[in-house]
């Protein structure tokens, strides 16, 4: 669900306990294997990591470069690891390391899906948000908007 606190603080408090707790809790593991260069934020409604317009300003739309996110829905709650969704290999990692942690792996286009603190590998979530670097990220961004303004390019001239 979509939050309109101004702090990762006010956010966490807004929470029912349970979910604040789980949160906390993840929130600690991904500060723990944070990228230098990626920053704790408010947006998107959610507790975001972005790498700052004032070090990646030319984004799409005008909005930081967004690394993970962390939010609480309305059935669940979702970590976003946009790193491991930019690279193949990562998410191939990331997915085996999880699968052999007996978990069920409930994993969306964009995020990971859990109930409760308990069905979240934390290890696995702390590997996959330090497996990148934020230049690396950078790059895969890079990479992947050259792929679509050339692919852009060329089903206008067809």
């Amino acid at each position: 669900m979509h939050s309109d606190a101004e702090t990762v603080d006010a956010y966490l408090a807004s929470l029912p306990d349970d979910r604040r707790e789980a949160l906390t809790a993840v929130r600690a593991v991904i500060l723990q294997h944070l990228p230098v260069g990626i920053v704790e934020s408010m947006n998107w409604g959610m507790i975001s990591y972005e790498v700052p317009l004032a070090i990646y300003p030319d984004t799409y739309n005008g909005q930081p470069l967004s690394f993970a996110g962390l939010a609480s829905q309305k059935n669940h709650m979702a970590v976003y690891l946009s790193a491991i969704y930019g690279s193949p290999t990562l998410r191939e990692t990331f997915e085996d390391r999880y699968r052999a942690t007996g978990k069920r792996m409930d994993m969306g286009k964009s995020c990971v899906r859990f109930k409760r603190l308990d069905d979240l590998p934390l290890d696995v979530i702390g590997w996959a948000v330090g497996a990148c670097t934020a230049a690396k990220f950078m790059a895969m961004h890079d990479e992947a908007a050259s792929l679509r303004a050339s692919n852009k390019s060329r089903a206008a001239k067809k």
